[in-house]
């Protein structure tokens, strides 16, 4: 930190998703790393998953939330990752049901500047406290540009699939194609109430921000695991904590990950109406992969794991924070968007535009994959020999020495502090 700027003390208050807690603790350690006071806000029970991310605990703070239980809820439900997606605006509701909480604890902190992302009673709370808050969007610049900003706000009434098929005027990418089933979605989402009676969007309101290396180390079953295989080789595929697949689509990516014929490690959440990944999971699936293949439902260190030597090939979800962690390491991407405003976008622009990664191809009105697209998807990034794998090898190693290159990130941060400074 500049020696002659004030060290200043931030408030942190993510939506409650790990989704959302990584980007928002990835910018704190930022922050923490410069002298500046953080003080994060999360779930009381939550704060365990955290904890190994926090890398500077002298300057960061986790102040324990009481989350109010919500009827429809299980009774230690905190985030998105525990329950189904279908519940999600419960979780919204539980979490605008501590709008009380959060005054006092502001009153007694006493932040000069507060992040937030879809708290959208927060602003009120900051005016009458004369605390300056930032709503901090962990989304794709080119998301916002695509579905929130410019023109398409002066158009009044409700967007249609009709509306959204082009981009805004001014957009500058033509790269971004949305098939039919994403225009559905996309569209329907503009009248999702989510939690409260509140609409998705009402709720929405720097350069990159890179995640350090965790201080903490993989666990040992992990490591003794990966370390069986050959560097590379491994196909990691996580598929977000938010969000599962329908029983369908979840063996169809299993099958898919056999089929490709590399060892392969899969985190993902049962299906809804399974209690366990094992009743899911496709006849005879985990005798005919085991040795080389583990499915697993519990919490994971994505960071560690894509780190490590050999992991080859990521199959995400494609939300910002993965995305970003999957960019600054050297496994190769394939690109398998949930139905999320900025899961397509990310997946359009990295697949298509920069060419740094495969898109699991789905139908057009349908949006399902099937067990031959997801393996034609990882032998392509995995195999030498093929063109498509070849270039986007080379794109991704160019964008990642662009990204890790020296004073890239910390001008960005330091510019971003000093306009901090200069809003008190």
């Amino acid at each position: 930190m500049d020696a002659h700027a004030p060290s200043m003390h931030i408030a942190m208050f993510p939506w409650f998703a790990m989704g959302h807690f990584i980007p928002f603790l990835h910018l704190s350690n930022k922050l923490a790393k410069r002298g500046h006071k953080i003080s994060f806000f999360t779930p009381r029970r939550t704060q365990t998953k955290l904890q190994h991310l926090n890398l500077h605990p002298h300057h960061i703070t986790f102040v324990p939330i009481n989350v109010p239980h919500v009827d429809g809820l299980p009774h230690d439900a905190e985030t998105t990752s525990d329950v189904p997606s279908s519940l999600f605006p419960l979780i919204a509701t539980a979490m605008d049901s501590t709008e009380k909480h959060i005054e006092l604890l502001l009153r007694e902190l006493k932040p000069q500047i507060v992040f937030f992302d879809f708290q959208h009673w927060l602003p009120n709370i900051t005016r009458s406290l004369g605390i300056k808050c930032i709503q901090y969007w962990i989304l794709n610049p080119s998301t916002i540009a695509y579905l929130w900003n410019g023109p398409r706000q002066i158009q009044g009434g409700e967007l249609t699939e009709v509306d959204l098929m082009k981009p805004p005027k001014g957009f500058p990418d033509s790269s971004i194609k949305l098939h039919a089933h994403e225009l559905r979605f996309l569209a329907a989402t503009r009248k999702l109430e989510f939690g409260s009676g509140v609409f998705l969007y009402d709720r929405l309101g720097l350069g990159p921000i890179l995640p350090e290396p965790p201080n903490s180390t993989l666990e040992e079953k992990w490591v003794s695991w990966l370390e069986g295989f050959n560097p590379g080789s491994v196909v990691f595929c996580a598929y977000g904590s938010e969000g599962s697949l329908p029983e369908n689509q979840f063996q169809e990516l299993l099958l898919g990950l056999e089929q490709a014929g590399f060892p392969f490690l899969a985190a993902l959440k049962p299906p809804n109406g399974f209690e366990s990944i094992e009743e899911a999971m496709p006849k005879g699936f985990g005798e005919r992969v085991q040795g080389r293949g583990i499915v697993d439902e519990g919490w994971v260190p994505q960071q560690l794991i894509l780190g490590h030597r050999s992991v080859g090939c990521f199959i995400t979800h494609c939300g910002a924070a993965s995305v970003t962690e999957a960019l600054v390491n050297k496994c190769q991407l394939v690109f398998l968007p949930r139905l999320g405003a900025d899961h397509i976008i990310n997946a359009r622009m990295f697949s298509r535009k920069l060419k740094v990664g495969v898109e699991v191809e789905k139908g057009e009105e349908d949006g399902l994959f099937t067990k031959e697209s997801v393996c034609k998807a990882v032998k392509t990034v995995m195999e030498d020999e093929t063109e498509v794998g070849r270039e986007v090898r080379e794109n991704h190693a160019k964008l990642r020495n662009f990204l890790l290159r020296d004073n890239l990130e910390s001008t960005c941060v330091d510019g971003f502090c000093q306009q901090l400074q200069d809003l008190l």
